[in-house]
């Protein structure tokens, strides 16, 4: 069995877990953030269930690695792997790689797939809201003349970022908070890409089709 077989099968076998771990993931942080009054010893259970889930992606993308047979190199060619293991709350962005994987099909147009990248586009902006609501009201609460002070005003900041809006009524005052304010901000834009350049493709491929069948002459 080559590697780039072991590779597939690997990747088709870990994601109903990954999807899970993500969940338990985002789950057990939303937890930490958000229940302060929670008894410790819960809250030290849902931390060592976070650190369980990031080490299991870690363990993902050692395994992914070496199944490669890249080396080196696919650190290089996988930079958004290394991002999403380094930080798990990122983990919705992955959605690029199948609207990429989608973008090299040579195949006619097919709805069903589009319309699936188009979803999980759309789930993932909504993971990836929440995850960065969640981390910038971690940081703001509390800090001096910070404009975000519950989590209500951070998930109204998290949408109007993501969408790219940007009204300026509620936005970030720590370092740290700026920090997750620029990765909402490229991450809109990557997922709001692959939403627009999915169908704006299929559109393509469906217009092209329909060019090439009409009879010659006309």
């Amino acid at each position: 069995m080559s590697d780039e077989n072991a590779l597939w099968r690997w990747r088709t076998r870990m994601e109903v877990p990954l999807f899970v771990a993500s969940g338990l993931f985002l789950a057990c942080y939303a937890v930490r953030v958000l229940a302060v009054d929670l008894a410790p010893e819960w809250r030290d259970a849902a931390l060592a269930v976070t650190y369980a889930a990031w080490a299991f992606f870690l363990l993902d993308f050692v395994v992914r690695w070496r199944l490669s047979g890249e080396g080196p190199g696919y650190l290089r060619r996988h930079p958004l792997d290394v991002i999403v293991v380094v930080l798990p709350l990122l983990r919705p962005l992955r959605i690029v790689q199948l609207y990429e994987s989608v973008q090299h099909r040579h195949t006619g147009p097919r709805l069903p797939l589009y319309a699936r990248v188009i979803t999980y586009a759309g789930m993932s902006a909504v993971l990836l809201g929440f995850a960065g609501a969640l981390a910038v009201y971690a940081q703001e609460r509390g800090a001096p003349g910070a404009t975000i002070r519950t989590f209500g005003d951070s998930v109204w900041w998290a949408c109007s970022t993501l969408t790219t809006v940007g009204y300026g009524d509620e936005t970030p005052v720590t370092a740290l908070g700026r920090v997750i304010a620029v990765g909402m901000m490229t991450g809109g834009l990557a997922l709001l890409g692959a939403v627009t350049g999915s169908f704006s493709s299929w559109l393509i491929q469906t217009f092209t089709l329909d060019e090439d069948r009409e009879p010659p002459g006309r």
